[in-house]
């Protein structure tokens, strides 16, 4: 009975240390945009042509839309991979109160825009919440590049290409859908496409 004993008591001890160490290292990666994959996991709000092509989610033409997220998550990391052009208005908006409405007052918008007028708030910047220096140091136009966004609890971090660009604390907004931005380019003219290749999300 002893021996039956501890082998109970280690197996308890066991499943308590792999419960501490996931509490320690977050949920598992799940993969919402590989490739030309992933429409399904969101929905759409604008008039953005979101579509699949060459082995990416585009979008291209349009006043503007987002791909809405179909679950809510509080906090979290996401790494997703995109392409855009220099004059690309683009972003990922987290934490947003309305899957309805997206706005950056409303959600918190890690942008995506090398010229954005008003360049504090342009690439790798949160909206109207962390500015980046300028002249704008780390740009995305004409390749492929990474984000690495981290949501816990109060702090934001943002990374671009394994660079931070911003880090802040604001408890404004606790959860909510992420989104995928295709946006008007300046004085709302056309701009540049968007592409997302590989997109994963990750609770802590």
């Amino acid at each position: 009975m002893k021996r039956y004993g501890f082998a109970a008591a280690a197996i308890v001890v066991a499943v308590a240390g792999c419960a501490q160490m996931r509490a320690m290292t977050g949920g598992s990666w799940e993969t919402l945009v590989d490739g030309d994959k992933g429409l399904e996991n969101f929905s759409r709000v604008g008039d953005a042509n979101w579509r699949a092509e060459g082995g990416a989610i585009v979008a291209d033409r349009g006043k503007g839309g987002h791909l809405v997220s179909n679950k809510t998550y509080g906090d979290f990391e996401i790494r997703a991979e995109f392409w855009a052009e220099t004059d690309t208005n683009s972003g990922i908006f987290i934490r947003c109160n309305d899957r309805t409405k997206i706005t950056a007052v409303n959600c918190y918008e890690v942008n995506i825009w090398d010229i954005r007028p008003e360049p504090k708030y342009g690439t790798g910047a949160i909206v109207d919440v962390a500015a980046v220096a300028v002249p704008i140091a780390n740009k995305a136009g004409g390749r492929w590049n990474t984000y690495e966004i981290t949501a816990k609890g109060s702090q934001l971090t943002v990374k671009l290409n394994g660079v931070q660009t911003v880090s802040v604390q604001d408890s404004k907004l606790a959860s909510g859908p992420f989104t995928l931005q295709f946006g008007p380019g300046v004085q709302n003219a056309q701009g540049g496409p968007i592409k997302f290749r590989k997109v994963e999300i990750r609770p802590l």
